[in-house]
């Protein structure tokens, strides 16, 4: 992978003259520690927001910054209330369960698809094939959970057939990579960790993801291509939900990782089996059943709100700033 910076995880003046309170942490205040808001520019005003509409004590115990976002460590619960308006303002919260220690190995897996990058390939080859509406549709219940996912991919890439591979060629040479993806798959490679992608999309794509970032292990499903043309089929076993958990399950064993040290990132439905077997298990702009159902929603910010959770494990250490 080309040279990326990383995420910088350091203490900062700026947060310590917006928070004055900051400058009295103590480490033992982390025993008061419930949750965590992060997003860019955060303000005293916010949390006086917060308290007055919610009646809740909301007071800032430390902070750090993590590239362009302020993190803030929250005393006490983290509340429904207090989560919906961080969402309204444009900020995310968490709660501080199960995190990965950023100063250990880890795993990392990724599902490719609008979380690695901010297409679905097949609803673009799709387009470029003339049959972009009629695939995009059923793609989007897949991911819902409204649809039998092995089912549905078949049903969509059958569309697909007579597709000439230059079109897979053209997707594959203007990925967009979703932002902080890269600086955030440097940032855990750095710490000694494996990155990897597991997806329900296609190996024309997730090899590229794996040559662009050295990514440890990339797995995805194989189209059938014969005389330069897609023949609508998928060949070998469909790299399902259950499919994605096993990858993360097997790697993290090769690896010598317990799942306490592993994390998995994911936007659909069928994420959601994989993420349950991850230690961590972080849901990235996703669907309302997988938001529901994930540890961690990130809903505001790039992918570098993955490292500003991660990098809470580093409180007990305060290393890394």
């Amino acid at each position: 992978m080309d040279a990326v910076s990383l995420y910088s995880i350091k203490k900062h003046t700026k947060l310590y003259n917006r928070f004055p309170s900051l400058r009295a942490f103590r480490t033992s205040d982390c025993r008061q520690a419930g949750w965590l808001v992060y997003g860019t520019d955060l303000s005293a005003g916010f949390l006086d927001d917060l308290a007055f509409l919610t009646g809740d004590y909301v007071a800032p115990i430390t902070g750090w910054t993590v590239g362009p976002y302020d993190v803030l460590l929250m005393r006490g619960e983290l509340s429904p209330e207090i989560v919906a308006l961080c969402d309204a303002w444009g900020f995310d919260c968490s709660l501080l369960d199960n995190i990965p220690n950023l100063n250990e190995p880890g795993l990392a897996v990724f599902d490719m698809d609008s979380t690695a990058i901010q297409i679905e390939c097949i609803d673009e080859i799709a387009k470029l094939a003339g049959v972009g509406e009629k695939v995009s549709e059923v793609t989007e219940r897949a991911m819902r959970g409204e649809l039998d996912f092995e089912a549905s991919l078949r049903e969509r890439v059958a569309t697909l057939k007579g597709t000439d591979v230059a079109v897979l060629e053209q997707v594959r040479d203007s990925i967009p990579y979703m932002p902080g993806m890269k600086r955030l798959t440097a940032t855990l490679q750095a710490r000694g960790w494996k990155v990897a992608i597991a997806s329900g999309g296609f190996t024309w794509f997730s090899d590229k993801l794996k040559q662009d970032l050295s990514l440890a292990y990339a797995e995805s499903n194989q189209l059938v291509i014969e005389n330069g043309k897609l023949t609508g089929e998928v060949a070998g076993t469909i790299v399902d939900a259950q499919r994605k958990a096993d990858i993360l399950r097997d790697l993290a064993e090769s690896y010598d990782l317990t799942p306490a040290h592993t994390l998995a990132v994911g936007d659909g439905a069928n994420d959601l089996t994989m993420m349950s077997a991850a230690g961590l298990g972080i849901a990235y702009h996703a669907k309302p059943k997988v938001q529901a159902s994930a540890q961690v929603a990130i809903k505001h910010a790039d992918l570098g709100g993955v490292a500003c959770v991660l990098s809470a494990s580093l409180l007990p250490q305060r290393l890394g700033w």
